[in-house]
């Protein structure tokens, strides 16, 4: 290593480069929920069953969640920017697949097309963001940006499947994304330059790659499966056990292989660790909000879906704020885990307003000021999640430590969706059957009662899932905050101790 620091002067094109990375994680991101909004159009359409409908989203969070690390590794073997061109026009491919299909087959399958070819580009952005960006002002902004679009494109997606399906057809709910991947992939493809010499050309470890495919994917179907057979059903239970089985024999086979899937240095560094598992929790939260908000709108208020979609506005607003505003202005200042605590805390704050719901809750005195107290701190904590999640590892390994952002993401959305959904459905029981009185003289109303009651049960647990993850952040990020000049690629020790020091020294040369 060099006594002289050797500051590798900033890609002139990653401003552009940027924007090209945004418009590609917006579009994966709102693919996750625009989808929601079309499902009964086109289940109608297709004659899918009420027991098959669920493949329309498992098919595609199985295929995004069991193969995210295996695509992060294909980032680090064959570049970054070559990951990220195929998975955009894989991606759309699959898209046009899904919007022309005929029958339900068909429809599946093109949804695990497209979690397939997520799985390649998520992280290929992310860990493309983190190899651009080594100015710690200039890597506030990208990643404030990143993060915003990370945290509120999921409702966007609410919001434009409520036009498309509206005012087209649900086709259009992925035709939409052919114009998204031709122009990010075009731009990325003339723009971005990667840095030389980020690329881990280590052989391939196979056993790795299926344990953990087999392992996450066992895990993300014992969710889904959970919500709509029950926890206590057969098969449920085998995919908990299978996936503890094949997920503890991963964690085995990285710590003995000679070139990992996973390093353990990645996810066992005491910062990193805790993003993965603050942001997991938080995802769960929200993930949850988004299915009980949007029913609640569409099935108690009566809002059509385009109304619903607009309606979650405020949350998207917060959450560009707390990002762009609030987190890329202050992490260049304070700590991270004084960023992400709060955050989270505020986030509770706003939850913990909707365990107040009712079925004529004002939307103006309620549910706004609950969305804007959590777009703004979920905004503001994940835009120093983002940037810490990739940081101080090697530019090596840039690839799967962005895949364990997006995995822990994907896997808590499944997770928050499954879980908060049981509990909503079994407080909705526990409620109706209490007020059977009620049910003979309006059986209506107590229908809608049930499912508001059950609603706020399964809120005041996304409530406590902040706290924890507030605590969590707090507890297990130390790192200290960045400096204003440039940040280097770490020095792979994925020591703890080491990670307060890369935020504050210019990379050396090796």
């Amino acid at each position: 290593m060099s006594k002289t620091a050797d500051i590798r002067l900033p890609d002139p094109s990653r401003w552009k480069a940027l924007a090209f990375i945004a418009l590609a994680q917006l579009m994966v991101v709102l693919d996750a929920t625009i989808v929601n909004i079309a499902l009964p159009h086109a289940q109608t359409a297709l004659s899918i069953s009420d027991a098959n409908k669920q493949w329309v989203i498992t098919a595609y969070a199985l295929a995004f969640g069991g193969l995210l690390l295996f695509g992060g590794r294909i980032a680090d073997l064959w570049g970054r920017k070559r990951t990220f061109v195929v998975g955009l026009i894989g991606f759309a491919l699959a898209s046009a697949l899904g919007g022309a299909a005929q029958n339900q087959g068909m429809l599946f399958g093109s949804r695990a097309l497209q979690g397939v070819f997520g799985a390649l580009l998520a992280p290929a952005a992310l860990s493309l963001l983190a190899v651009m960006f080594t100015d710690a002002k200039e890597r506030a902004k990208a990643f404030g940006i990143y993060g915003a679009i990370a945290g509120g494109g999921g409702a966007v997606g609410l919001i434009l499947g409520g036009l498309l399906t509206q005012t087209l057809n649900w086709r259009w709910t992925f035709f939409v994304n052919i114009p998204f991947a031709i122009i990010a992939a075009a731009g990325a493809y003339f723009v971005i330059r990667e840095p030389a010499g980020s690329r881990n050309r280590a052989s391939l470890d196979i056993p790795g790659v299926v344990l953990s495919a087999l392992g996450l994917v066992s895990l993300v179907y014992g969710f889904t499966r959970a919500e709509s057979a029950g926890w206590s059903d057969g098969l449920t239970i085998g995919m908990f056990v299978a996936s503890g089985v094949l997920l503890l024999s991963f964690a085995l086979t990285e710590s003995r292989v000679k070139s990992p899937l996973l390093p353990l240095r990645v996810v066992l560094d005491r910062n990193r660790g805790g993003v993965y598992l603050s942001l997991g929790l938080a995802v769960i939260a929200m993930f949850g909000l988004f299915l009980f908000l949007t029913y609640y709108l569409q099935v108690v208020r009566g809002y059509s879906p385009i109304r619903t979609g607009f309606a979650f506005l405020p949350m998207i607003a917060g959450m560009i704020t707390g990002s762009t505003q609030i987190g890329a202005r202050l992490m260049t200042r304070v700590p991270a885990r004084k960023l992400m605590g709060p955050g989270f805390l505020v986030a509770a704050v706003g939850m913990l307003l909707l365990t107040q719901l009712e079925i004529g809750s004002s939307y103006a005195g309620l549910i706004l000021p609950a969305q804007l107290l959590l777009g703004l701190g979920m905004g503001t904590a994940f835009m120093p999640a983002m940037s810490l999640a990739t940081h101080g590892v090697e530019p090596r390994d840039s690839g799967v430590a962005s895949a364990m952002v997006n995995t822990s993401q994907q896997v808590g959305g499944a997770i928050g969706t499954a879980l908060l959904n049981t509990i909503a459905a079994s407080a909705a029981t526990a409620y109706a059957s209490s007020h059977a009185a009620l049910g003979a003289k309006n059986p209506e109303l107590l229908k809608l009662q049930s499912m508001v009651h059950g609603f706020t049960g399964a809120i005041w647990w996304a409530v406590g899932i902040l706290v924890v993850a507030s605590a969590i952040a707090v507890t297990f990020i130390n790192a200290g905050r960045p400096s204003a000049g440039p940040v280097g690629g770490g020095s792979g020790s994925g020591d703890a101790e080491g990670v307060e020091d890369e935020f504050k020294i210019p990379v050396v040369a090796h």
